[in-house]
Parts: C-alpha cells; sequence; structure tokens
C-alpha cells in the first residue's frame, strides 16, 4: 500500500502531464476537444467547446443504452463501442474534425481502442 506522500506525488505527475497534453492541444483551439477518461471498469468520452467552455457530445459505458449493449464484454471491446457511438453523436451534431485528448493515458490499450473507433465512425483528428 502506497503512503500518503508516495500517492501524492503520483497525483501531482499525473496532473503535470494531463496540463502538458493539454497545452499542446490549446495552440489548436479552433477545434473541440476530444477528451477520454479512463478508469478500472469504464471509459467515457466526450467533446468539448473550449472556447465555449461547454460539452457538445458525450458517450460512456455507464449511458442506458449501452449498459446493455456492453455487458460481459471485455473492456477494450466496450472502449469500442463507446468510440463508435461518440462518432455517431458528433456526426449528427455536424462535428468532423477534433483533437484528441488523452489526458494522462498513454494512447494504448483501451483509449487507442476508442480513438480507432472513433476514427471509423467518421471522426478526423
Amino acid at each position: 500500500m502506497k503512503t500518503k506522500s508516495e500517492y501524492m506525488r503520483l497525483l501531482k505527475k499525473r496532473k503535470r502531464t494531463q496540463m502538458h497534453v493539454r497545452s499542446r492541444l490549446r495552440r489548436e483551439s479552433t477545434r473541440p476537444r476530444l477528451s477520454v477518461f479512463r478508469s478500472h471498469k469504464n471509459i467515457s468520452a466526450q467533446i468539448i467547446d473550449d472556447l465555449r467552455g461547454e460539452t457538445l457530445v458525450m458517450a460512456s459505458s455507464l449511458d442506458k443504452g449501452m449498459r446493455d449493449l456492453v455487458k460481459g464484454k471485455p473492456k477494450s471491446e466496450v472502449a469500442t463501442e463507446v468510440g463508435k457511438r461518440l462518432g455517431e453523436l458528433a456526426k449528427e451534431k455536424g462535428i468532423s474534425k477534433v483533437v484528441f485528448d488523452r489526458g494522462y493515458y498513454k494512447f494504448h490499450g483501451r483509449v487507442k481502442a476508442l480513438a480507432e473507433a472513433a476514427r471509423q465512425a467518421g471522426l478526423e483528428f
């Protein structure tokens, strides 16, 4: 078990990495940002307009329609379904180009599966 100081150091490192990624993305502020959040069991993504400060589109493995669809599937397949759903919702809203904000997560595994599914659904990044 980690001590409190080790845990705080980990949180600071994560926050620093996240801010480093976001500062590079803000240079391309003309496009909305596709932000990913991954927990141990679930994954969610949202498309955010930073200029207006509002969420345009959101998809999650916890949504009512998604829960039944992804029940019993491996986590990477769940991420793929969430990416497809996000791409469909973005198309309905007329969003085609975004910048991908992976936060402090590596572009690997579930995050990569979500990104590839969103690309196949028509999002450009």
